[in-house]
C-alpha cells in the first residue's frame, strides 16, 4: 500500500496506524513466532551436530578398529644402540630377539668440483662465467654422462658455453648441481642413494672437464708420484646398504629394508659387531588403545548427559530485536545460551543413545563358559557422590594416572594385557563388535530421512528448518495483506465521513445556517 493511500484520519480525526498496527499484531506475532522457532531448530541442529561429531568419532576412530581381533595384535621392537638402527614393528612381526649387523649404508653419489680459483685467489667466477674465461683453449668438445652405466644426452661445448649451460645440462639429465661462488667450486650429486643412481663424467679429450674443475683423476693418477688431489674433483661413488640379519645377507639400494613385519632403517655401520632387536608385545598400545576409545566415549556421553539433564528455560523467551540493541554482545551471548543449553531437556532421541550405550558396556561378554563384565578389567563408573554432574555415567579405568578418582587404584588392565592378552582381545573385540552392530543399526533406522553415519534424524531436521521459510513467507504475506485491508477500510471510511461532511456543508449552506 503507498504512503498516499495511508494519508487518512484527517476526518475521522483517528490514529489510524496505532489502530491498524493494534490490529495487525497478532499476526505480525505469529512471524516473529515462526522465526524464532526456525532459530531454535538451527541451534538445535548445531547442538546436535556437535554430539553426532562425537558419537561418529567414537564409532569410526575406536569402536570400527576393536571389533577385529588384529587391532590388538601390538608389537613393539627394542633396539641394543639405537645410533645403528631404528625400528617400526608392523603387522606379521613376531616375538623374538634378532641380531643385526650393519656392513654397508646406502650412499648418493656425490662429486665435489676443484677450486678453479686455485691458490692464485686472482679471479672470481659466477654462473655467467664462459669456459674460455675458465682458460679452456680447445675449439669445442663434449661431455658425456652415464647414470647407473647408462649413457644420457652428451652436451657440446665451446668457448662461449657457460657455466650456467653445463648445470642446466646436469639438472635436465636428473642430478643436483650448483656452482658455489663463495668457494668456487661445483657440486654434483644423485637425488636418491644406491648403485644404480651412480653417475660418471667424461668428456672428449680437449679439456672441459678439466677447465671446469669436475675432472675426477684415475686410479693410476692417484697412485702416481706427486699426485696432487687439489687439482681434481672429488668423487664419492654411490653405494647399496648391505645388512646381516640372523647372518642372512639382505642389500637394497636404500637404508631402509622391509623384513618380517619390521621396518629397519640403518643408520650406521658396525663392522663385524652386532646389535640386538627384540620385537614383544605392546602392552601399553593395547592399553591406550581402550583408554583412548573410553576417552572418546566419555566426551560422548558426557555431553549427552549435559544437554539431557539441562535445566529449564521455559522463563527465558527470544529477546526482540530492540532487547539486543539494548544490551551488551556478551549479555546477549550469555542470555542465549541458556535457550540453547535447554534446547534437548529430556530429549528422547538422546534418552535412547544413553540408553544404548549403558546397555551395551554394562552387558555381560560370554568366553568360553564363563561371562566377563568391564568391571573384571578394572574399569567401572564412579561413585556417585565422588562424580560431577553429568559424569554419572563416564567410565574410569583403575590405575589410570591421569584420573585422580582411581588412580590409586590397582591397575588391573595393564595386569591382564600383560598376563593374558588373548582374554582382552576377545573380551574388548566381541563388546566392540556388539557397540558397533548398535550404532550402525541406529544410524540407518529412519529409511529415507536418516543419512548413514548420523545419529539423529538430520533430514528431516534439514526439512524442517527449510520448510519455516514457506512459512514465515506465507505469514509475511497474510500480514502484509491484513493491514493493506485495513487501510483501504479506513481509507474508504474517511471518504465516505469527507463526503457526508461536504453534503452537511451544502445543506447548511441552502438553510441558511452557514457561518
Amino acid at each position: 500500500m503507498s504512503d498516499k493511500m495511508r494519508m487518512s484520519g484527517l476526518i475521522s480525526g483517528m490514529d489510524t496506524d496505532s489502530v491498524i498496527e493494534a490490529l495487525v499484531s497478532n499476526k505480525k506475532q505469529k512471524v516473529t513466532t515462526a522465526k524464532n522457532d526456525q532459530k531454535k531448530l538451527e541451534w538445535k541442529q548445531t547442538i546436535y551436530d556437535g554430539i553426532n561429531t562425537n558419537i561418529k568419532s567414537l564409532f569410526q576412530s575406536h569402536i570400527s578398529n576393536m571389533r577385529f581381533s588384529s587391532s590388538y595384535s601390538k608389537m613393539k621392537t627394542s633396539v641394543s644402540n639405537t645410533s645403528v638402527a631404528s625400528v617400526v614393528t608392523g603387522d606379521g612381526a613376531v616375538n623374538a630377539t634378532q641380531k643385526l649387523r650393519v656392513k654397508q649404508l646406502a650412499k648418493s653419489a656425490y662429486l665435489t668440483g676443484k677450486d678453479l680459483n686455485g691458490e692464485s685467489k686472482d679471479k672470481t667466477f659466477t654462473a655467467s662465467s664462459k669456459l674460455s674465461d675458465l682458460g679452456f683453449t680447445g675449439e669445442g668438445d663434449t661431455i658425456s654422462l652415464s647414470i647407473g652405466g647408462k649413457a644420457q644426452d652428451s652436451l657440446t661445448v665451446t668457448g662461449e658455453t657457460t657455466i650456467s649451460d653445463v648445470l642446466t645440462y646436469l639438472k635436465g639429465a636428473g642430478l643436483n648441481a650448483s656452482f658455489d661462488e663463495e668457494t668456487q667450486r661445483f657440486f654434483v650429486s644423485a637425488k636418491s642413494t644406491g648403485a644404480s643412481k651412480d653417475f660418471t663424467l667424461s668428456d672428449g679429450g680437449n679439456g672441459a672437464l678439466s677447465a671446469l674443475g669436475l675432472q675426477v683423476a684415475t686410479d693410476s693418477q692417484k697412485n702416481a708420484t706427486g699426485f696432487n688431489q687439489t687439482q681434481y674433483a672429488s668423487k664419492i661413488d654411490g653405494s647399496d646398504a648391505e645388512i646381516y640379519l640372523n647372518d642372512a645377507k639382505f642389500t637394497g639400494d636404500t637404508n631402509t629394508f622391509k623384513i618380517n613385519g619390521l621396518t629397519i632403517t640403518a643408520l650406521d655401520e658396525t663392522g663385524d659387531k652386532e646389535i640386538t632387536l627384540t620385537t614383544s608385545t605392546d602392552t601399553s598400545g593395547i592399553y591406550d588403545m581402550i583408554k583412548n576409545m573410553i576417552s572418546q566415549y566419555n566426551k560422548t556421553i558426557n555431553e549427552i548427559d549435559k544437554y539431557y539433564n539441562a535445566d529449564s528455560a521455559r522463563k527465558y523467551s527470544m529477546l526482540t530485536d530492540e532487547q539486543k540493541e539494548a544490551m551488551k554482545d556478551k549479555e546477549v551471548e550469555e542470555y542465549e545460551n541458556k535457550i540453547k543449553s535447554s534446547l534437548l531437556r529430556s530429549d528422547s532421541n538422546l534418552a535412547s543413545l544413553r540408553n544404548l550405550f549403558s546397555e551395551s558396556l554394562s552387558s555381560g561378554i560370554e568366553i568360553g563358559d564363563k561371562t566377563y563384565h568391564l568391571s573384571d578389567f578394572g574399569i567401572g563408573t564412579g561413585s556417585y557422590f565422588n562424580t560431577a554432574d553429568n559424569e554419572k555415567h563416564a567410565l574410569h579405568i583403575d590405575g589410570d594416572p591421569d584420573d585422580s578418582l582411581v588412580k590409586d587404584k590397582t591397575d588391573k588392565l595393564s595386569e591382564l594385557i600383560a598376563s593374558d592378552p588373548e582374554l582382552v582381545t576377545q573380551f574388548f573385540s566381541k563388546l566392540s563388535q556388539d557397540l558397533y552392530s548398535k550404532l550402525d543399526g541406529v544410524s540407518k533406522s529412519v529409511t529415507g530421512y536418516r543419512s548413514y553415519g548420523s545419529f539423529y534424524d538430520d533430514k528431516k531436521m534439514k526439512s524442517d528448518y527449510d520448510g519455516f521459510n514457506k512459512t514465515i513467507k506465507d505469514l509475511e504475506q497474510k500480514a502484509n495483506d491484513y493491514e493493506d485491508k485495513l487501510y483501504r477500510q479506513f481509507s474508504s471510511m474517511e471518504t465516505a465521513l469527507a463526503n457526508l461532511q461536504k453534503k452537511s456543508s451544502a445543506l447548511a449552506g441552502l438553510l441558511g445556517t452557514g457561518s
